[in-house]
């Protein structure tokens, strides 16, 4: 009897639940989805990348909102990643391969030749911003985020910040700007 019970309450609430699904459009629409990955491993596959294909490649506004999450991290020279603290080029690393997919060179110097220059008055958030701070050019690196501020790592007893292009410090030591593209064209085509 009891056995009995509780196949009719399991048949009520497998009742209740699809009608509940049958109501609900984005259950169905994850019911269909679920069902067509799960039964066809091979169109899944292939929707896949149809969708690589399609997907707009990632902007460099991406590398910004990265730099931005790891403000008030603190600065150590040599550091690439959040748990061990950043210097200017490590954030600039950690940001565009986060973000971007794109491995850089380590050197603020080297990053320099990355990318495509940029006026600095056709400059847009993601763009990277090079300043000469040791007496050579392109020494310490930031990330532009528009309304001239930039965010970086800007030395030993600091944290990652914003700061303000047109402050005389900041403008006296602009040494240009470089524009990053994400590399997922390039993956893509050397996917085919």
């Amino acid at each position: 009897m009891v056995l009995v019970a509780t196949l009719v309450l399991a048949g009520c609430a497998t009742n209740a639940n699809k009608q509940l699904a049958e109501t609900n459009p984005s259950r169905i629409a994850r019911d269909n989805y679920l069902s067509y990955t799960q039964s066809d491993p091979l169109g899944k596959y292939l929707s896949n990348q149809e969708q690589a294909y399609s997907t707009p490649p990632k902007t460099t506004r991406a590398l910004a909102s990265t730099a931005l999450s790891v403000l008030g991290i603190k600065y150590r020279y040599g550091g690439e990643a959040p748990n061990t603290g950043f210097d200017c080029s490590g954030l600039v690393i950690y940001a565009a391969e986060k973000s971007l997919g794109l491995k850089l060179p380590r050197r603020s110097a080297e990053i320099a030749r990355e990318g495509t220059s940029v006026k600095r008055d056709e400059l847009k958030r993601g763009d990277l911003v090079f300043f000469n701070t040791r007496g050579h050019r392109y020494s310490h690196v930031g990330i532009y985020l528009g309304d001239r501020k930039f965010v970086h790592a800007p030395r030993k007893g600091s944290v990652v910040r914003i700061e303000d292009m047109d402050i005389a410090y900041w403008k006296k030591r602009y040494n240009g700007a470089r524009r990053l593209a994400s590399n997922n064209a390039t993956d893509i085509l050397s996917a085919k």
